[in-house]
């Protein structure tokens, strides 16, 4: 990745390496990028004063009346495009609105959301410095296709790993398929995706994205992970988008295709992006406390009393598709209770137990998934956390836990004493409608952004919500 402190900083860089286009990425309101491209002769000052237009209802910003929007590169994130056939430099850009001929920070570019947040906790004394941790799971796959006519509903999905090709004999067939659920960390030959992860992780690591590590994932039907070293808010929207394009591309170079769908399979395992959080002051942890529970200080569990308390709200951007609610059910390693425990998976929130010392000292996020605008959901995750430390919400008082048992074999009458999370889309809607003044809080959500997710969410959900399936078919049709 490259940085750069001027337009003529990136002209001699242009020069120098040949370059032939300049892309610029703009987010829409639900996490895709778009871009625009111009070659790169007309890169010049003008842009980074007077901007590019675009039509802003076209991303799910404002009205059609007030669309009208200009948008400036990021020089600090610049990086040579690998999949571009012309040699291509691109940068994230971030966006303005026209007010009176002037240029003015548009409030609900979730660049703009994500960079308010960072300043608001420096402000507000909490902390100085928010690191987040994603773990992004999704399937890697050999065919997609999906036909959805009012006559005609059809979804074919195929792993070449996956146990329903054992039998398969009009081609050439070599075995070594993967069991329903048996995919956890299996190794060659049967990590069918294992060369094409090694290619894409190499790709990321010289684009800026640090990997942890990747490996294969419980979901036998080609389900991977790639976990990605902690950066601070912003910094991980722009990595998280830099990992979906260089994933999805690298993919399509390589015959294949990804989905971060939370459920694209009924019975298998579903695709989640737990989300590790701690906070720092002055390069010190704010999470670590020796005899507090599991080493954790005060500050930590108000922060998990927050994010618990505003769970339900908080799914509107962490899990803002319908599929989400397929994947929260019990069963499949996915929370469904509003809890926390040490190195506990049923917990909405866990916290790790190898996690030790007091600079790794943090907690998990379990409920995400990767349909997530990145920059709103982690911004939405580390405002209910400063909502619980400011105003001191003790998750063991709130009724959370701990709970370090396993929350699925609770006696029924246990396991409902412990809230649920929303089991819809329509559900977690009218939770944030009813619960969303601590994202207000330092003009970092706007209620127009607020109130505008609500609204499309609620028409996908109706949307569902009428569709016949094809299984309803098979049980009602003879009736």
């Amino acid at each position: 990745m490259k940085s750069f402190k001027s337009i003529k900083g990136v002209q001699a860089y242009i020069l120098e390496q040949e370059i032939r286009m300049v892309d610029f990425k703009i987010i829409d309101m639900m996490g895709r990028w778009n871009h625009l491209t111009i070659p790169a002769e007309r890169l010049n000052e003008e842009i980074m004063f007077s901007g590019i237009g675009f039509d802003g209802s076209s991303y799910g910003f404002l009205t059609v009346e007030k669309s009208d929007m200009v948008f400036i590169p990021d020089l600090t994130t610049g990086f040579i495009d690998p999949f571009a056939e012309m040699r291509t430099m691109v940068f994230i850009a971030n966006i303005y609105r026209i007010e009176d001929g002037k240029r003015i920070r548009f409030e609900d570019d979730p660049r703009y959301v994500a960079e308010k947040a960072e300043g608001y906790i420096k402000e507000i004394g909490i902390a100085d410095e928010a690191l987040f941790g994603p773990e992004f799971e999704f399937y890697v796959l050999d065919h997609i296709s999906y036909q959805i006519e009012n006559h005609h509903m059809e979804v074919k999905i195929d792993s070449k790993q996956a146990q329903w090709n054992v039998g398969k004999s009009d081609e050439r067939n070599l075995g070594n398929k993967v069991k329903s659920h048996g995919g956890y960390h299996v190794d060659l030959p049967y990590d069918s995706s294992y060369n094409f992860r090694n290619e894409t992780v190499a790709l990321l690591e010289a684009k800026g994205v640090p990997v942890k590590y990747h490996h294969a994932e419980n979901g036998g039907p080609g389900q991977v992970e790639i976990e990605v070293e902690f950066g601070t808010l912003r910094e991980m929207g722009d990595r998280t988008q830099k990992l979906k394009y260089i994933l999805k591309n690298n993919a399509l170079k390589n015959g294949l295709t990804t989905t971060f769908m939370p459920k694209p399979f009924s019975d298998e395992c579903g695709n989640g992006m737990h989300i590790h959080m701690h906070l720092f002051h002055k390069g010190e942890s704010l999470f670590y406390k020796e005899g507090g529970y599991s080493n954790l200080s005060e500050t930590a569990l108000y922060a998990i009393g927050g994010i618990l308390k505003h769970a339900p709200a908080l799914m509107v951007f962490t899990n803002p598709s319908t599929n989400s609610y397929k994947r929260l059910v019990p069963g499949f390693e996915a929370p469904v209770r509003i809890c926390y425990g040490t190195a506990n998976r049923s917990a909405v929130i866990r916290i790790p137990g190898y996690a030790t010392e007091p600079k790794t000292k943090r907690f998990e996020l379990r409920s995400p998934d990767g349909t997530a605008n990145p920059y709103l959901a982690y911004t939405a995750m580390l405002l209910a956390a400063a909502d619980g430390i400011d105003n001191r919400i003790d998750p063991q008082k709130e009724g959370f836990g701990p709970y370090d048992v396993n929350v699925y074999t609770l006696k029924e009458s246990e396991r409902n004493k412990i809230k649920g999370l929303p089991s819809s889309l329509l559900e977690a809607c009218e939770a944030l409608e009813k619960d969303h003044q601590f994202l207000l809080k330092g003009d970092i959500f706007s209620e127009n952004l607020i109130q505008n997710q609500i609204q499309r969410l609620k028409k996908e959900h109706y949307h569902i919500h009428k569709l016949p399936h094809p299984e309803e078919f098979r049980m009602y049709y003879d009736l």
